[in-house]
């Protein structure tokens, strides 16, 4: 089955979650069949590979993963995920959505079994590759997708492992794959261990597909977590911070070490440097560019520019930066607080940037401030949520939340310079990263979630005040 009508195709794309293209005029030049799996009693199982192009962006294609389970009949049980019916040797077939369909994600975990043995194997063009967790799988495991992706897609196979279908896909390494063996073959104990991976040739390039890692039973989402926090410091106006259970700054402090830990393991397995006075000239311009561009799209960033762009001029006069392999895309929501400590997960970097790219080294300080960021984001996102009767109240709940957010953010950076073994002499450097990332959040919420832009434009206001209190230049 090769000749799949891409307005199917198309209509499925705009209800998922995962399609990046949402909102912008496209349409599917290919739909492309990677592999067809057949076997009974397993349905017949279609891995596809769908192009897609943008109304006047020349240079815009992208291409999605995308399984399909195929049946002779209507099947009630993954009606949610029909993509709709085809002809095929005179007879209508209709196709699903295989992330959805427990009888199909049969044919990732046999293959991931089968390749244990000698550590690959190949089923119908689809390369299975493993890594570890050799006792860890059993063909008795049952296939029940996550809900509440995004960019991805991933089947939890019981309580035992979790495997990540990529759905946006390119040629070369996946960062998410590479870090994650990396770091597994270096006994991390701060990330799921990588048990495997799928990989294809197309048009003689590998692009990898899938990622399977140990599923960690007892794992809170980092996020959630600090909202519960934040939640139970505000709920009782009479407690301190100590007193009221919604301290997180030992959590805080625990992360932190975590980050230095994953950081120390990544110089020693990737490329590092330290590199000169150019590259902080570099980065200050690029700061000051992003800037200059938010400007256009949130006037309220004009009164806090200057404050901004003189602390971009102390980043410039910095005789140095140290480069690394780092996470790309940090904060609270990429951490798992497990009975036996924090894991950082999705390593992927940033999705809109090319693999090559997000392979580059850079500032560990990135990461840091994006997770400075997001204990700001924890605190505000509750915020938005209390109904207060008087504004006495609000400016009270505002200060009881910064003052969990200063907590949180001065225990995690000690704790990473100590666990890290370095100076703590960056602060300029940090800062600005924190700053930039503001400015990038600001623009992000003001054209999608504009009841959000309060959060990163109060932290830049903040910032903005600080910097012409105590000018670093």
């Amino acid at each position: 089955m090769t000749d799949i009508d891409h307005d199917l195709v198309e209509g499925y794309l705009v209800r998922t979650r995962w399609f990046g293209g949402k909102g912008r005029p496209f349409r599917i030049v290919d739909v492309r069949v990677l592999a067809e799996l057949t076997d009974p009693p397993l349905p017949d199982t279609l891995v596809c590979l769908v192009t897609v192009t943008y109304v006047g962006d020349a240079d815009g294609a992208e291409r999605y993963q995308v399984p399909l389970s195929v049946y002779d009949e209507m099947e009630e049980r993954i009606g949610h995920a029909y993509v709709g019916p085809v002809m095929h040797a005179g007879r209508t077939r209709h196709l699903y959505d295989a992330l959805h369909d427990r009888e199909a994600m049969r044919w990732w975990l046999d293959g991931f079994i089968g390749a244990e043995p000698l550590g690959i194997r190949e089923v119908a063009g689809l390369r299975f590759r493993r890594v570890s967790g050799g006792d860890a799988l059993d063909p008795r495991l049952r296939s029940s997708p996550i809900n509440g992706e995004q960019s991805n897609s991933s089947v939890r196979y019981d309580d035992v492992v979790i495997m990540k279908l990529f759905r946006k896909v390119a040629a070369g390494l996946n960062p998410d794959i590479e870090i994650h063996a990396e770091l597994t073959t270096a006994g991390s104990q701060q990330i799921a261990t990588l048990y495997g991976w799928v990989e294809a040739d197309v048009d003689g390039e590998v692009v990898q597909l899938a990622m399977l890692q140990e599923f960690l039973r007892t794992a809170s989402d980092g996020f959630e977590l600090a909202l519960g926090s934040v939640r139970t410091l505000l709920a009782d106006p009479g407690q301190t911070v100590d007193g009221s259970g919604g301290d997180f700054s030992g959590e805080a402090a625990r992360l932190g070490e975590a980050l230095a830990e994953v950081h120390g393991l990544l110089r020693a397995r990737f490329p590092s440097a330290r590199l000169g006075p150019e590259s902080t000239t570099e980065l200050a311009g690029a700061m000051r560019a992003r800037l200059d561009a938010a400007l256009q799209a949130v006037p309220e960033l004009e009164d806090i520019a200057p404050p901004l762009h003189a602390m971009y001029r102390g980043v410039a006069a910095a005789d140095g930066l140290d480069v690394q392999r780092i996470h790309g895309d940090l904060h609270l929501g990429q951490t798992l607080r497990t009975a036996h400590g924090w894991r950082i997960v999705d390593f992927e970097g940033e999705p809109g940037r090319p693999f090559a790219e997000r392979a580059l080294p850079d500032s560990p300080w990135r990461d840091v401030a994006g997770m400075l960021r997001s204990f700001d984001y924890a605190t505000g996102v509750v915020q938005m949520s209390q109904a207060s009767a008087t504004e006495e109240e609000r400016v009270a709940l505002a200060e009881r939340a910064r003052t969990w957010s200063e907590r949180a953010r001065q225990s995690f950076v000690s704790a990473y310079v100590a666990a890290a073994a370095i100076d703590d002499n960056a602060t300029v450097l940090l800062n600005a990263y924190v700053a930039d990332k503001a400015v990038y959040e600001a623009v992000y919420e003001t054209r999608n979630r504009p009841a959000w832009a309060a959060i990163p434009l109060t932290a830049l206001a903040e910032i903005a005040a600080s910097e012409r209190d105590e000018p670093r230049l």
